[in-house]
């Protein structure tokens, strides 16, 4: 096991639905006293840069993030949707049940396990129908940006000076380009796959597996391929955790939506952002 002085833990490897509340919700977060999505181009001037990445010597050549709950508090948001929609077909979700069966999916993969837990069979049409209201409602919320988790924009900033970095996620592509523009990062990530691209969404590697090959295709690995051995997947859930280890990937849990010891198969477990540093972890790359 590898040691974590700082936590003293460290594990192995149609707007007529919107209601009040979930926009209600930000405004009780604790995160509220960490900045919030800033103006578009406010540090958007800032722009990746390999450099150690390529060294011969460094064994850690690039890092993968999830989005939400690693970067921006979005799951209260994406809850409160989640228990919209089922309240639209006649069920529930409480608290309980979303963060331990639907954290790690992307919003098809939501709305077919409600209908695969509730005993009814799939009803396409309906399913895209509640995935346009869900995106519909999502996009407004969104549009003056979401809490980010403390941390969160420095350590993109630093990380992007030494190591090309990517995001693999269940959200929308419009969904992310928004917020990291939001956040002035959108430069800093030279990959991001999204549920466009995936048919398949996590606990399934797919995401993953496809972020590599992007990865791959970047001239920083050219001549010498990149390794899924070589990249660090940064992750909140543990559906996520599960996803990263099948594509081969070490990964590093933030305990920022469940508590650490659900997040025991990572490699890695901190707190937060502040905790992390990747000094001490990239030699433990071999």
């Amino acid at each position: 096991m590898r040691e974590n002085a700082a936590t003293a833990r460290k594990f192995r490897p149609e707007q007529a639905f919107l209601k009040a509340p979930i926009l209600e919700c930000l405004s009780f977060k604790v995160y509220h006293t960490a900045p919030l999505l800033s103006s578009p181009g406010e540090a958007d001037s800032f722009r990746a840069g390999p450099k150690a990445a390529t060294e011969g010597s460094r064994l850690l050549r690039a890092i993968i993030f999830d989005f939400d709950g690693v970067l921006v508090d979005s799951e209260p948001v994406i809850l409160q949707l989640t228990q919209q929609m089922a309240a639209e077909e006649g069920w529930t979700v409480t608290p309980e049940e979303y963060y331990r069966d639907y954290l790690a999916l992307d919003d098809r993969g939501i709305v077919e396990n409600l209908y695969q837990t509730h005993g009814r069979p799939l009803d396409p049409a309906r399913r895209d129908e509640l995935l346009a209201w869900k995106s519909r409602a999502y996009q407004e919320i969104i549009q003056e940006g979401l809490p980010v988790f403390p941390g969160a924009v420095e350590f993109v900033r630093q990380a992007a000076q030494l190591y090309p970095l990517a995001i693999a996620s269940g959200s929308l592509r419009s969904e992310i380009e928004h917020l990291l523009g939001k956040i002035g990062l959108r430069s800093a990530f030279k990959v991001v796959v999204t549920a466009e691209d995936c048919q398949r969404s996590k606990p399934d590697p797919e995401v993953f597996l496809k972020t590599l090959a992007a990865l791959e295709q970047l001239p920083e690995f050219d001549p010498k391929k990149l390794r899924a051995s070589e990249c660090l997947a940064i992750e909140d859930a543990p559906g996520g955790i599960l996803a990263a280890h099948k594509a081969g990937i070490p990964c590093l849990a933030l305990a920022h939506t469940r508590p650490p010891e659900e997040l025991s198969k990572a490699d890695w477990v901190f707190r937060g952002f502040a905790e992390v540093n990747l000094d001490k972890i990239a030699p433990e790359f071999h």
